[in-house]
């Protein structure tokens, strides 16, 4: 080889490793601070299933509707397959979408479940070296459903909390606690320091776990009040000196920290069951919640014991939003109405500042990045907006194919997960 070659390859393996040092990891569920926000740049603006700006589709066994999540070439997913009642953790290749490895974590009876839930909801979480995965286990006995209106025999079960390494071997299983809920399963492991989180909201003596990640053994356990199902992935910041871990739920709103499971603070309600995910802006936390009732709220984190009368920033009742997670950017707080409506409003005040229909019905969570918010709907459409006091739209990119699963971003690319497909969209 010519020297001038020789220089240009190595100048080629340079570029290659720069670009993989800098691309951001979608380590777990919401991204890499749990919020929905990417720092990622220059993302693709148009897109379809077909051909424009998709880099690679691949079918995808099984049915689940947990997101994907990325760190460095690996994508892992979760799936059920039904036939052989399995739930199985999937290991892919970023470049080509082929799959690695697949391991079954539990082989159970599928549980009882909402039309709108799937027996593989949990998203995984990986710290680079192991990911983790959580599931529920059932032996197909029935109990009771408690907190409806129709009574009806649900199944119960055990959560199983389990790691593997990059090669899927099985590191260590754990069962922290049982569930049982009438709509189901999903929690979203989270990962702080040396332990792995898990939230045990459900229809029975509820509960929030952590567990030694090297060694799944049990650090501490907190019970929750009210034993009301929510499915609820807490957010952990750091203010003013304290580690704060912060999640709605079971008549509640709690900050924990998470190196004991104490708690810091609480506001009570404002509903009974919740599904979306909090967000900070380094002022206060913002929740969306649905249901009996609907709000959109703002929280001072700076507390301490019931802080209900004191530490409300503002509240509203006028978005329709139950289980997509919000998201921020600047003053601007962006929530999804369930029913295909998009709402924002301004941090400081609480005003809703616009409402707009933006497609049939929302399931997934919004996500953020290069200052534009995606809402992702359940036919698989992209509304891409930019923040401002009035719904600017830039594109509608519709994928062909349903969508539950909220998306993933790294490398410059979404990762959608469809009811049948995995998506990887980028600049080609």
């Amino acid at each position: 080889m010519l020297f001038r070659e020789q220089i240009a390859v190595c100048l080629l393996f340079i570029s290659i490793g720069t670009i993989s040092a800098n691309a951001e990891n979608w380590p777990g569920w919401r991204g890499p601070t749990g919020d929905g926000i990417s720092s990622e740049k220059d993302l693709p603006l148009e897109w379809d299933g077909v051909d424009k700006n998709l880099v690679w589709k691949v079918p995808l066994p099984g049915e689940g509707y947990s997101s994907p999540i990325v760190w460095g070439d690996r994508i892992f997913v979760t799936t059920c397959l039904p036939d052989s009642q399995e739930r199985v953790l999937m290991c892919l290749s970023t470049q080509s979408g082929k799959i690695l490895w697949q391991q079954t974590v539990v082989t159970a009876p599928l549980e009882t479940l909402h039309k709108f839930n799937s027996h593989s909801s949990g998203t995984p979480v990986s710290d680079g070296k192991l990911v983790y995965v959580a599931f529920l286990e059932v032996d197909g006995t029935t109990v009771d459903a408690k907190n409806v209106g129709k009574a009806r025999p649900v199944t119960a079960g055990e959560i199983v909390v389990a790691a593997y390494d990059f090669n899927g071997r099985a590191m260590w299983k754990a069962k922290p606690g049982g569930f049982v809920s009438v709509h189901g399963f999903c929690s979203c492991p989270v990962l702080y320091k040396d332990k792995v989180i898990i939230n045990g909201d459900h229809d029975g003596d509820s509960y929030i776990a952590a567990l030694n990640k090297e060694t799944g053994q049990l650090l501490w356990k907190k019970e929750r009040d009210h034993d009301t199902r929510s499915y609820v992935t807490p957010i952990i910041r750091e203010i003013d000196g304290r580690t704060q871990m912060v999640l709605s739920g079971s008549h509640h709103v709690a900050s924990y920290d998470p190196n004991t499971g104490e708690e810091h603070w609480r506001i009570d309600g404002p509903t009974e069951q919740f599904v979306a995910s909090m967000v900070y802006d380094n002022e206060k936390f913002y929740l969306s919640a649905g249901f009996p009732t609907y709000h959109v709220m703002a929280i001072d984190p700076t507390g301490s014991g019931n802080v209900t009368d004191t530490h409300v920033a503002w509240h509203e009742t006028n978005a329709k939003c139950y289980v997509p997670s919000p998201v921020l950017v600047g003053n601007y707080l962006f929530v999804a109405d369930d029913h295909g409506i998009g709402n924002c409003f301004d941090t400081k005040t609480g005003e809703r500042l616009w409402r707009a229909r933006l497609g049939r019905h929302f399931s997934t969570s919004l996500v953020a990045a290069d200052g534009l918010v995606y809402f992702l709907d359940d036919d698989g459409r992209t509304t891409v907006i930019r923040p401002g006091k009035e719904p600017d739209i830039l594109t509608v990119n519709g994928l062909g194919e349903e969508c539950r699963a909220s998306p993933a971003i790294a490398d410059g690319r979404f990762y959608f997960r469809g009811v049948k497909h995995l998506f990887c969209i980028g600049e080609k």
